[in-house]
């Protein structure tokens, strides 16, 4: 009997990756057959991102790809945009299905008719009544893995669905995180990246993070080699007890990712976020006395609605002093269902395009600053499988990317290497 093609595409952020891996994983059990989007496929599954209009966009051209490769293709979408605007991805032509976030880890369920329809169907349920929790993790490459432990978040902040898209705060259990990671060990997987929607809220009201990561420092940390990487965490919730801890543990790197979105206290407030500049410069003073070495990135949003010519200077000046290793840059996107997108003096494309290449050129010097103070270091490097012409890439337990001349023993390997200098774009040659 001939399988039956299905193909997979994933829009937005690391927790989406690992859910597409689970449901791909769902589907092989049936007996489908997994192949990339760009083949043909009978089915093509979109897990979709509520979080820019640059996703939504996307999708719109992942139908099209899809149709071009086989125009009788049944196309779904799910995921968070699927959860918060499934009547609007409705109008998309070429969309047969589409599935909100409480069923979408029961996609085979609705796949019994796989003839397309002038409307596409809904399965979709209130996200505030959906307390589920769905475990999963992905497998990105032979020496990483990004491992789910937390879903949802409690917070409001006035420019951000994915509570809508999600629902409440909700977590796995210990004992159950500790199994996975485990399993992950055994597929021979040299890395894990704790992932989430707000990780720090881990376990309320059993348990907290800080009591996750002891458990999982003792149950790991074997003969193998192993280590533990933190995905964003809010900076309210990264506390002095958790930093101090990395500091004493065995498998925890030293490697943040500490979301600020401004710089601007007045703008903080109106995006209703939970700290001050002087809060967050403060974490980044404490982490840096007790990990010197640590590399610590952070989130900026820029063009959110008021952003005067002051406020984003702000910004620029804090980011400029503050002792930080790299900042990802988006510009502010409305979206529907939040509190942000009704407020006035909004900042005209150009604006935001333009602040955003301005933080992004300071973003790369930050990096580079980094990685200079590095050189002539000894550090632990994960060197990946791929040979890119001549080479080896992989990262440090800081996080700074590496290459040395391609050896293949090196292959999912973790080897303590010399930080010589900074290639042209921007690697740190290794040896």
């Amino acid at each position: 009997m001939k399988k039956i093609k299905v193909a997979f595409y994933t829009l937005g952020c690391k927790l989406n990756f690992t859910e597409t891996d689970t449901i791909i994983n769902k589907f092989l059990i049936k007996g489908y057959e997994y192949v990339k989007y760009i083949s043909f496929a009978d089915i093509y599954i979109i897990n979709t991102c509520s979080v820019t209009n640059n996703a939504e966009k996307k999708l719109k051209k992942l139908v099209k790809i899809a149709l071009k490769n086989n125009v009788n293709a049944f196309i779904v979408a799910i995921g968070c945009y699927s959860q918060v605007n499934p009547k609007k991805i409705s109008l998309i032509n070429g969309i047969d299905l589409i599935i909100g976030a409480k069923k979408k880890f029961k996609i085979i369920n609705y796949l019994e008719n796989l003839s397309k329809k002038k409307t596409a169907k809904i399965y979709y349920s209130d996200i505030k009544k959906s307390d589920l929790y769905y475990p999963s993790y992905s497998k990105l490459n032979r020496t990483r893995s990004f491992l789910k432990i937390q879903d949802g978040c409690d917070y409001k902040c006035s420019y951000c669905t994915i509570p809508k898209a999600r629902g409440t705060s909700k977590s796995d259990d210990i004992t159950n995180i500790i199994k996975y990671a485990k399993n992950v060990i055994k597929k021979g997987i040299k890395e894990i990246v704790l992932t989430g929607v707000n990780i720090g809220d881990f376990g309320k009201p059993k348990y907290n993070f800080l009591e996750l990561m002891k458990a999982m420092d003792s149950f790991l940390y074997e003969k193998k080699r192993i280590r533990i990487r933190i995905s964003s965490i809010e900076p309210n919730l990264l506390n002095d007890d958790i930093i101090n801890f990395i500091l004493k543990s065995k498998i925890f790197v030293h490697h943040f990712h500490i979301p600020l979105q401004s710089g601007s206290d007045e703008i903080l407030n109106k995006m209703k976020r939970r700290y001050s500049s002087n809060f967050f410069s403060k974490k980044i003073i404490k982490i840096k006395k007790i990990l010197p070495n640590a590399c610590i990135g952070s989130d900026v949003i820029v063009g959110f609605p008021g952003e005067q010519e002051k406020n984003f200077i702000e910004t620029y000046l804090f980011l400029s002093k503050l002792d930080i290793s790299y900042f990802h840059v988006f510009s502010y996107s409305e979206r529907i269902n939040t509190e942000a997108i009704y407020m006035k003096n909004s900042i005209p494309p150009k604006i935001r395009y333009k602040r955003s290449k301005i933080l992004r050129i300071l973003s790369k010097r930050k990096k580079y600053n980094f990685y200079y103070k590095n050189i002539n270091q000894k550090k632990k490097v994960l060197f990946e499988k791929k040979n890119k012409s001549g080479y080896i890439y992989g990262y440090t337990d800081n996080f700074i990317r590496t290459k040395t001349t391609w050896k293949s023993f090196l292959i999912n390997k973790i080897k303590k290497v010399t930080l010589l200098n900074i290639d042209y774009l921007g690697n740190m040659i290794c040896h």
